[in-house]
């Protein structure tokens, strides 16, 4: 039996009184591919953060590669990209090389230059981004779309066992954004990494992820697009038509 790398059990989280998540339970196993979906203000970014224990939840339990939140300790088999992009400053000191090494932090056990390998590895990341060639740029120099794809590259240079995204894509145009859907899937099924990514595009995800994790405060459904495709709970949600459009398994 594998083991689950995320274990949510009966979750509720509130805000001001106000109840954002519901008694949410769900398992993640190794290489799953998450498309985690729901309308606006149905806490979809509060349940990622409860993942990283970054907000208190109010009940229930998480667990990262089977150890309570507030027992884990391997933060650099986790890699996170938050939801909004702060623009930097046009004269921010760092440069995009700079920026990416930073996520090679949560590996080191002590201070020190950067060796021969995380050069490699950096340069990598930026060449998989399709930016390489910006290496050398000021971040704050950068398009928005630009800078997005140089903090997607510090979440992933360390090679995370555990991918966790936070609507990625919103800040980038058509092109780079098929780029980025590649290499995410490219890390999934080739690095065997495994992916939970918040979307808003539900019409979409199906042909990236394996699972939707559809939540609206409470969990709605959770499981494949081929049983999501199946389910009348879904069909009466969003309709028959829809609900294919949503899938994807047509035509496949």
């Amino acid at each position: 039996m594998s083991l689950n790398l995320i274990d949510v059990r009966n979750l509720s989280f509130s805000y001001n009184g106000i109840d954002v998540l519901t008694d949410v339970s769900f398992t993640v196993s190794p290489g799953d591919y998450v498309g985690l979906a729901g309308p606006n203000g149905s806490g979809k970014t509060t349940l990622l953060k409860a993942l990283l224990g970054i907000v208190a939840t109010a009940k229930g339990v998480v667990r990262l590669f089977d150890h309570d939140l507030a027992d884990f300790r391997a933060w650099h088999k986790i890699g996170y990209l938050p939801q909004k992009l702060k623009a930097f400053n046009p004269h921010f000191p760092s440069t995009v090389r700079e920026i990416v090494a930073l996520g090679l932090i949560s590996k080191r056990t002590f201070a020190g230059r950067l060796g021969k390998a995380d050069q490699v590895a950096i340069d990598r990341t930026l060449e998989r981004l399709n930016i390489l060639d910006i290496r050398d740029s000021l971040i704050g120099e950068l398009s928005g779309g630009q800078q997005q794809r140089v903090l997607i590259a510090r979440a992933i240079v360390h090679q995370p066992k555990v991918i966790l995204l936070d609507e990625p894509a919103s800040a980038l145009d058509p092109d780079t954004r098929e780029n980025f859907f590649s290499t995410l899937m490219d890390l999934n099924r080739t690095d065997g990494a495994t992916v939970i990514l918040v979307t808003h595009d539900i019409g979409s995800i199906g042909q990236y992820a394996g699972k939707l994790l559809y939540i609206d405060r409470r969990l709605i459904f959770y499981g494949s697009f081929e049983d999501f495709c199946r389910s009348e709970n879904m069909t009466a949600l969003f309709g028959g038509n829809a609900q294919h459009i949503i899938c994807h398994q047509h035509g496949r």
